[in-house]
């Protein structure tokens, strides 16, 4: 996990108007003429971005260095060439100048520049990086930005699963920046021309990145070129934000997070612009895109005193990728596999019949149906091709590949034990995360602990905190050669001004991602502690469950799709919400786990997982005609059975809102009630000072 940040300055961005999300305030290139008093508020409202509170939030999430690298561009242009209005700029008139010294300023390089009496010096740009590491892999350290040979300058916050290829020794983002290296760099290759570097082989940038596997952000300045590349991958599970450019700031922003911002405040009127607060930032939509800078054309100088920087945004190129992105399951149809249409009348018949039964038998009957339904499955379908089986051995390699490559050795604080696994679960006990931990189990070595970090904000009484103390229960029948650590704890100690809808959500992941609470030793049976003691979790890899349900019907929502427009709705609702989980989930988990200087990793997203579970029809995957907990994600709840969590198999899916119970803390707090709360909406909670 790293955190990466560039502030571009100088330049006329056009073309952000096609990828902007929010209307917001009026964009720098607005054509229409706005009322001056309605600018000046946009204006003043405008929050201020510091620098200084940037590099701040950016370290949170690399603790291990912090860098930063400043880029000037100047337009290179003679008397002559500037006769010629009809002249088309070469990457040569860009001259490319580099700070290599903070203590260097803008006026030197004019010095020097001024030096030859022919060279006249017109648009001048900054490009500013930073880029904080949090190192994972690779046999030394490495410190961000980084520079190749030509150049080049990279910032890179993911991981390199697959795709290309990253020696032992290497770290991802060393290897990217020397793939990067090699790319072709002129302007016209995508637009179908032949080239001199792809006569030599050489492959576009677009080509590289759409070839990476795993989780990743980038910002990527392609010096020959004049071009900035930047993005996130497919799913979103690396967090990008952007700032486009407006009336009050017009600096294009890149950014992990959103540092604290100054909002201005009118004495007269008493209007805070917080709403400012709120448009300055946008979740970056996922993809490729590139910035190129150029000169303006001979009728624009005059008025655009500035270089232009052209955004495009550039489309997957790896066709596995584009059929994930666009969510096309192989089988939506049962019409075509007479067994399972015979088989599924039976059970609407059957669930007919027993509709009039109480809840508890009816859920009795489909539970044992179930069962006899697996039993059949394992006595008359080959192991390997099962589905259930595939998708188990798929989840075991995508858990592999995040925990058991060669990870970074940083050194070790005085209070390290040995023992201790840089690895850590996100748990509640429930499904998904009792999954990951018993797979876990299985890949990393029986001496390192695991850390299971849980919240609860109703102590010992919150759902999930019941569900984790069961699971962990459950584990140690199926793994009794392991040692769980279970950390939990109950605190407010986040200042909030500005707060989204998921603010519980929010708060409930950051908490429990810190893993600073308590261990119950009698329960986890450690170092044969039986007191209950305070614990700082050093894990710096958190594994999450996000994604499963999503992809595996597991929300209330797919069963109401369901039963209005049958398996096309349902797939339909599904594909919905792994193409805006990026911005309804994932964003907003990266930027609450990392702040901690950890990072998430998704095993459920893995390409490969996402891949698995499209091979099969839709009915494998889920049957939603049976109760909670039984026919939803019942391809998943076949894995836990097959892992020996019987128990786990059973359970129904609870939102960590309210399993931890901080919906209804929150909305007592602020509401009166949670009925108080609900007859208002309620979403969200202002928190304006701490508690412990």
């Amino acid at each position: 996990m790293c955190g990466i940040a560039l502030i571009l300055s100088g330049v006329d961005v056009v073309g952000c108007d096609l990828y902007r999300e929010s209307d917001g305030p009026p964009s720098t290139d607005a054509e229409e003429m706005i009322n001056d008093n309605c600018l000046s508020f946009w204006i003043f409202c405008q929050p201020a971005l510091v620098v200084g509170d940037l590099k701040d939030a950016i370290g949170r999430r690399g603790p291990d260095s912090l860098g930063v690298r400043k880029v000037f561009v100047q337009l290179k242009q003679t008397d002559s060439v500037g006769k010629d209005d009809d002249k088309e700029y070469t990457e040569e008139d860009l001259h490319i100048c580099y700070e290599e010294n903070a203590n260097n300023n803008i006026s030197s390089i004019f010095k020097v520049s001024n030096v030859q009496d022919n060279i006249i010096n017109r648009w001048f740009a900054e490009l500013y990086f930073l880029g904080a590491t949090l190192q994972l892999r690779g046999a030394s350290p490495i410190f961000q930005p980084l520079v190749d040979s030509s150049g080049n300058i990279l910032v890179y916050n993911g991981e390199i699963f697959g795709g290309i290829h990253v020696s032992d020794d290497k770290n991802d983002a060393e290897t990217l920046l020397h793939v990067l290296e090699s790319c072709c760099c002129c302007n016209g290759s995508e637009c179908g021309k032949v080239c001199y570097c792809t006569k030599l082989g050489a492959q576009f940038i677009p080509e590289i990145i759409s070839k990476i596997k795993g989780p990743w952000a980038l910002i990527y300045w392609q010096r020959k070129s004049g071009t900035l590349w930047f993005g996130r991958d497919a799913f979103g599970r690396r967090s990008l934000l952007v700032h486009w450019p407006t009336m009050g700031d017009a600096r294009f922003v890149l950014s992990s997070v959103s540092p604290a911002l100054t909002i201005g405040k009118n004495s007269d009127t008493e209007v805070e612009c917080s709403s400012s607060n709120m448009c300055y930032w946008e979740e970056l939509p996922c993809g490729i895109y590139s910035l190129r800078l150029k000169a303006p054309n001979a009728s624009e100088q005059l008025v655009k005193q500035k270089l232009v920087g052209e955004i495009r945004k550039h489309k997957w190129t790896d066709p596995l990728l584009n059929r994930l992105v666009e969510w096309e399951r192989t089988c939506l149809d049962p019409k075509v596999d007479p067994f399972f249409s015979n088989n599924l009348q039976l059970q609407r018949d059957h669930l007919a019949l027993s509709s009039n039964s109480p809840k508890g038998v009816h859920k009795e009957v489909a539970r044992m149906e179930l069962e006899e339904h697996r039993s059949d499955i394992h006595n008359h379908i080959p192991g390997d091709a099962r589905p259930a089986v595939k998708v188990l051995n798929a989840l075991k390699e995508s858990v592999m590949r995040r925990t058991v490559s060669r990870i970074f050795q940083r050194p070790r604080h005085e209070d390290e034990m040995d023992d201790h696994s840089p690895i850590a679960i996100l748990f509640s006990g429930g499904l998904d995360s009792m999954i990951l931990a018993a797979i876990l189990d299985q890949c990393i070595d029986s001496k390192y602990t695991i850390d299971l970090l849980n919240v609860s904000f109703d102590g010992q009484l919150a759902p999930d905190r019941v569900s984790a103390r069961a699971g962990v229960a459950e584990l140690q029948n199926v793994a009794p050669h392991r040692r769980p650590c279970c950390p939990s704890g109950y605190n407010w100690i986040y200042h909030w001004d500005l707060l989204p809808d998921d603010l519980n959500i929010g708060i409930a992941l950051w908490l429990a991602a810190g893993g600073d609470g308590w261990v119950d030793g009698g329960h986890c049976k450690l170092h044969n502690n039986h007191q209950r003691y305070r614990y700082k979790s050093t894990a710096r890899i958190l594994l999450v469950g996000s994604g499963a349900d999503e992809q595996c019907a597991g929300y209330g929502r797919h069963r109401t799709k369901y039963r209005l427009g049958g398996w096309v709705a349902l797939h339909e609702e599904m594909r919905l919400d792994v193409q805006r989980i990026w911005k309804r989930n994932m964003g907003r988990d990266d930027r609450c786990i990392s702040d901690h200087g950890k990072e998430a990793r998704f095993p459920f997203l893995d390409e490969d997982v996402i891949k698995t579970l499209l091979d099969f029809p839709l009915w494998e995957i889920a049957e939603l005609d049976k109760p909670a907990g039984i026919g939803d994600k019942k391809i998943l709840r076949e894995v836990s059975w097959l892992l020996g969590l019987k128990q786990a198999a059973e359970m129904p899916k609870r939102a960590i809102q309210f399993g931890s119970r901080i919906a209804r803390e929150s909305n007592r707090k602020n509401f009166g009630s949670n009925r108080a709360a609900n007859q208002v909406s309620a979403g969200s909670v202002e928190i304006h000072h701490s508690l412990s």
